[in-house]
């Protein structure tokens, strides 16, 4: 049982230790990736990759070469670990739980309200400085530049990523006529020119954060997965640490054949007494 249960701790604390590598990998892309402008989750993906690269690592040290110190910080750290991972995934089903586009008719493409996601994620998108960032990141990226040769017959026959639906074009229940504009604020903010368009729009904020919900409820799905493999990884390091205590603290059967003394009970001295002044009796 001792060689079991340490080789199958070994193994998945191997696995996951492998598995981090990618989670590491994906967030350095998404930071470096000049197409990626929902920067949101890249510190969350670091964070939680090197944590399950460092605790796999104290794991396998730990189980396969009976280091016991080194099973009770991971088993501590693993613990703090699952809580904090579940915490989070909750958190991030609760948040991507609303929005979604809405279909427009006769188009293939949906467009995007900024009304329709959580609260949460829309005091983010209104916070000044995250917005420029990402603007900045979307001109870099010539996302709009992608629909500019479309002709109208492409706007119904083609569909769109959320971010050029909101931010490349005007909303479509925007109608222009001369000196005459209906349809919504957003339309008001539309520009022509190649580094206004509608950036500046509650569409554009909202097509953003559809990619988002979208990441983040992927993000959501692995966690799961990564929470079952962690609860498993942890019930087998717990076996393995009680293991590793025994082979540093070796049973002896000649400790159960050790006798102690026992002290006789109240009602022994009793009964013998009055037996013994029974027998002077008689």
């Amino acid at each position: 049982m001792y060689r079991f249960s340490n080789t199958v701790i070994g193994v998945l604390n191997l696995l996951s230790l492998l598995a981090s590598i990618p989670i590491i990998g994906t967030a350095l892309w998404k930071a470096r990736s000049s197409t990626t402008c929902e920067n949101f989750l890249q510190t969350p993906l670091l964070v939680i990759g090197f944590i399950i690269l460092l605790v796999s690592l104290a794991g396998f040290i730990g189980a396969c070469f009976n280091v016991a110190w080194a099973l009770w910080v991971y088993l501590v750290v693993m613990i703090f670990l699952i809580a904090t991972l579940m915490g989070l995934t909750l958190f991030g089903l609760v948040v991507t739980s609303q929005g979604g586009g809405v279909e427009v008719p006769g188009r293939v493409y949906k467009e995007y309200r900024l009304g329709d996601y959580h609260p949460w994620l829309r005091e983010r998108v209104r916070d000044p400085e995250y917005w420029n960032s990402i603007r900045s990141c979307i001109l870099t990226s010539k996302t709009c530049a992608r629909i500019e040769t479309w002709t109208t017959l492409d706007y119904f026959q083609q569909d769109m990523s959320s971010v050029q639906s909101g931010c490349c074009k005007p909303p479509t229940a925007c109608t222009y006529e001369v000196g005459v504009v209906q349809g919504g604020e957003d339309c008001f903010r539309w520009n022509n020119g190649i580094e206004m368009l509608c950036y500046e729009c509650d569409a554009c904020k909202a097509g953003v954060l559809e990619e988002i919900r979208l990441d983040w409820r992927k993000l959501s799905v692995v966690n799961i997965l990564v929470l079952v493999l962690l609860i498993a990884v942890y019930a087998a390091g717990c076996c393995a640490f009680h293991n590793t205590r025994h082979a540093a603290h070796p049973y002896h059967p000649s400790d159960d054949n050790r006798m102690t003394k026992v002290r006789p009970r109240w009602d022994y001295y009793w009964w013998r007494w009055w037996h013994e002044k029974k027998e002077q009796l008689y």
